[in-house]
């Protein structure tokens, strides 16, 4: 893990969520490694640690007026767009789907799954001129697994998971390639808020979560980061279409 090694050097990119935990970790690591880094997020929330080679923009990823104004941004201040990395999401309230409101749902799949969707509609068409590209989406393991703590979060996760491996086999023939990053229990504010929504608390939460991987402990930001890293980066250039999974063992046992 070679932070002066420019990994990304010449390209720019895009990360959604970019104040979050994940998301300015991998804005950090992109940029450092020498991307030209474009950290999106909605207005209100501060910026991170300031870099360099990250500019900050705000949008609401909901709305595809403001996602499009936003790319045009990015386009004519930085350049076309070589990665684009969809971190935004939100976890939701708790509770079996019973209980969630019709709001709730439309709240969660708005933001997890029509956030992606949108951002990769007002990107892959300037990939696509340039007949190359990389974009990472950030599932979950439970998108591979399932879980009944956020039942509705976890349902937008699968659907990121299958978004992904429906765009690579579309975009591969335009050079672009698609794949989904599954982080386990992450040291992160996201996942300190699911613990204490948790019925069993919090500390039962992260015992039942982590206690029996093979690597029995939370992961931290850089080690989703150093992921993406590998997936934006050319050293991936004959994966797409896959799933890297960041869980310290849950899914193997």
């Amino acid at each position: 893990m070679n932070p002066i090694q420019n990994r990304v050097a010449g390209k720019t990119a895009i990360v959604t969520g970019g104040r979050g935990d994940l998301g300015s970790a991998t804005a950090a690591l992109l940029a450092e490694h020498g991307a030209k880094v474009a950290s999106l997020d909605v207005a209100g929330i501060p910026a991170a640690a300031a870099h360099k080679n990250i500019s900050e923009y705000d949008v609401d990823v909901t709305s595809e007026a403001s996602v499009a104004e936003a790319i045009r941004r990015v386009r004519d201040e930085l350049g076309t767009p070589d990665i684009l990395v969809n971190a935004a999401g939100i976890i939701g309230p708790a509770g079996a789907s019973h209980t969630a409101s019709t709001a709730d749902f439309d709240t969660i799949f708005n933001v997890n799954v029509k956030g992606v969707w949108l951002m990769t509609k007002h990107v892959v068409p300037g990939m696509i001129e340039k007949g190359t590209g990389s974009i990472v989406n950030f599932s979950s393991i439970h998108g591979l697994t399932g879980g009944r703590n956020v039942p509705l979060y976890h349902a937008t996760k699968g659907a990121v998971r299958l978004l992904s491996k429906s765009d690579a086999a579309a975009y591969g023939a335009h050079g672009i390639r698609v794949n989904s990053i599954h982080p386990g229990s992450m040291n992160t504010r996201m996942s300190r808020r699911s613990a204490e929504q948790s019925d069993i608390g919090p500390e039962a939460y992260y015992r039942q979560l982590v206690g029996s991987n093979p690597l029995p402990r939370q992961g931290e930001p850089d080690e989703i980061a150093y992921g993406v890293l590998y997936l934006a980066s050319d050293e991936s250039r004959f994966t797409t279409g896959s799933e890297l999974v960041i869980d310290g063992g849950y899914t193997a046992v």
